[in-house]
């Protein structure tokens, strides 16, 4: 269950309010001045998102030791980070605002005559910048990696919350034509999906309390 419930975190932190947005100027990153190489677009998105998840993942190890230190009081930890996660999904639904988890800090990187490296080291960057932007989600996941205190585990499930954030780049990358339309579709009805996410990240609250 929890590995479900970070990949969707992941997928949620792609259309966030502030990153859906700036798809279309991340993809021309991505492919760069010959719009007709798809394979080296798709090369650079893979290092972008490598790029990330490797900061994540570091991440990821701090939570983990984080729960072992405090693995004595886990009862109340784990009441603790439900409620904070139950609160994050009351803040993605707009009950009220959590002000510092809705703004980004832009940090602007060379994307000029992208390659693999570059992209990696936009993808580092990108993580830094945009936590704020995806913070909700990403806490979320964090919560529930400190909870487990297991760091092996904890890294799987960076790793899963990665690939769902992942994913929807580089599929965007290769069918970039055809996806027009479905980005318009979320864009159109983002207030439900929104709604949806929210009930999500409560459901995970209340789960890690009494699961």
């Amino acid at each position: 269950m929890e590995y479900l419930f970070t990949f969707l975190e992941g997928i949620a932190s792609f259309i966030s309010p502030c990153l859906l947005p700036m798809l279309p100027i991340y993809l021309s990153y991505f492919i760069g001045e010959d719009d007709k190489k798809t394979s080296k677009a798709l090369i650079n998105a893979i290092g972008f998102v490598l790029g990330f998840t490797i900061v994540f993942l570091l991440l990821s190890i701090f939570a983990s030791q984080l729960g072992m230190i405090i693995s004595s009081n886990i009862t109340y930890i784990k009441i603790v980070f439900g409620i904070i996660i139950i609160l994050l999904g009351l803040n993605y639904m707009e009950i009220f605002q959590i002000k510092f988890l809705n703004r980004s800090k832009h940090i602007h990187a060379d994307t000029k005559n992208l390659n693999f490296v570059k992209a990696m080291v936009f993808g580092i960057l990108f993580s830094i910048s945009w936590t704020p932007c995806i913070g909700t989600f990403l806490s979320s996941a964090l919560l529930l990696i400190a909870k487990q205190q297991d760091m092996m585990k904890g890294i799987l499930l960076m790793i899963v919350y990665s690939i769902g954030l992942g994913i929807p780049f580089i599929v965007s990358v290769v069918l970039i034509e055809k996806l027009k339309e479905m980005f318009n579709f979320i864009k159109k009805h983002y207030n439900i999906i929104k709604k949806i996410s929210g009930i999500i990240l409560i459901i995970m609250g209340i789960y890690m309390i009494f699961g």
